[in-house]
């Protein structure tokens, strides 16, 4: 099949010049590059020049779940053959990570080679603005540009209202884009359908954050299940179950999600910088460049919580992030855990010290 053929075929799904110098190796075994647009039990659905080809994934490192084919991935699959193998795929430019529930420890790629990083949250119910600075840390970390997308923005009626809303989620979000959409309206469809034109964007968010919704409307028409969200607490059931890769009308592609109950760091300490921008360029002030940021003599990260330039809520929620994403790695770092067993034995030797200090003074 000549180059020209396979340019015009992929090129919709993101295929380049790049990527074809990529795969010029698996071209001359005979092989044929395609697209992972569906993962299911150990099979996948791949767009190739030829056609939607269904293929088995047991080829590709099957042990390391940061390493298993995934929606988005370009792979080299077999022409022919039956079972049909993906034999392995491209070098990935951005990958989506998050850490699983499980006490193992392990990564979980959502997609691969996206653009954007399109974090759904709904107004139906009160914002958390912890949630989405966690999904931001993650949407960074994975090399996406992301983009925080408020649906069902029908539902707030006052335009000032909407614009507060709006300006709390921007003071959380240095750098980010942020949307008010209404699916429903129409009203911020064309500005958002602009944004992922331009490449290939992931929609993330939790159950109910109208992700299903707000992708039928990118899409033009109702290609995804949606259900209607409880009015108790506007969550919603799962209707999305796999994460499937679209063709959008107006170019560029989508990768729909299910929605995230549990959205856990994994090694997204320059991501959680990024979330945080603010309170790093503060930190380059401090008199003590290992600054905890807690009590220490000439911290100007706590100079600005006193006057009032950084809100309290954003030093606590910093915190936590970098907490829990040092654990995370610490889980997998003996050195790492080495060193904070260190730490925190240091501390608790100063804490020791100060109450006898204490003690003593009383006396």
């Amino acid at each position: 099949m000549s180059s020209t053929s396979v340019f015009a075929a992929l090129a919709p799904y993101g295929w380049d010049d790049a990527w074809a110098d990529e795969f010029a190796p698996y071209d001359s075994e005979g092989l044929l590059p395609g697209r992972v647009v569906r993962v299911d039990r150990g099979q996948c659905d791949v767009v190739t020049a030829a056609g939607t080809l269904r293929a088995d994934t047991a080829f590709v490192t099957p042990h390391d779940p940061l390493r298993v084919v995934c929606t988005g991935d370009w792979v080299a699959v077999e022409p022919a053959g039956s079972p049909r193998y993906v034999r392995t795929y491209l070098p990935r430019r951005t990958a989506f990570v998050r850490s699983t529930s499980s006490k193992r420890s392990e990564g979980q790629i959502l997609a691969a080679n996206v653009d954007h990083a399109i974090v759904a949250v709904s107004l139906a119910v009160e914002l958390d603005l912890g949630r989405v600075e966690r999904f931001l840390a993650l949407a960074w970390e994975s090399g996406a540009q992301p983009v925080v997308v408020l649906t069902k923005a029908d539902l707030v009626p006052d335009a000032v209202t909407l614009s507060h809303l709006v300006q709390d989620v921007e003071t959380t979000a240095p750098g980010v884009p942020v949307l008010a959409v209404s699916a429903v309206g129409g009203d911020g469809l064309d500005v958002l359908a602009a944004v992922v034109a331009g490449g290939t964007s992931v929609l993330l968010g939790q159950s109910g954050a109208g992700k299903s919704t707000l992708a039928n409307a990118l899409l033009g028409q109702d290609v995804l299940e949606v259900r209607a969200t409880r009015d108790v607490d506007g969550k919603g059931r799962h209707t999305t179950t796999t994460r499937n890769l679209l063709p959008l009308p107006g170019g560029g592609v989508l990768i729909d999600t299910p929605g995230l109950r549990g959205v856990g760091l994994w090694d997204a300490g320059t991501g959680v910088g990024q979330v945080f921008a603010e309170i790093e360029e503060l930190a380059a002030d401090c008199r003590f460049h290992d600054c905890a940021h807690e009590s220490e003599p000439g911290c100007a990260v706590l100079a600005a919580i006193d006057s009032g330039e950084l809100p309290v809520r954003r030093l606590e929620s910093y915190r936590k992030l970098l907490r829990e994403n040092q654990w995370i790695v610490a889980k997998t770092d003996a050195r790492l855990r080495a060193e904070i067993r260190k730490d925190w034995k240091r501390k608790g030797a100063e804490g020791r010290a100060a109450m006898e200090a204490k003690r003593g003074h009383r006396r």
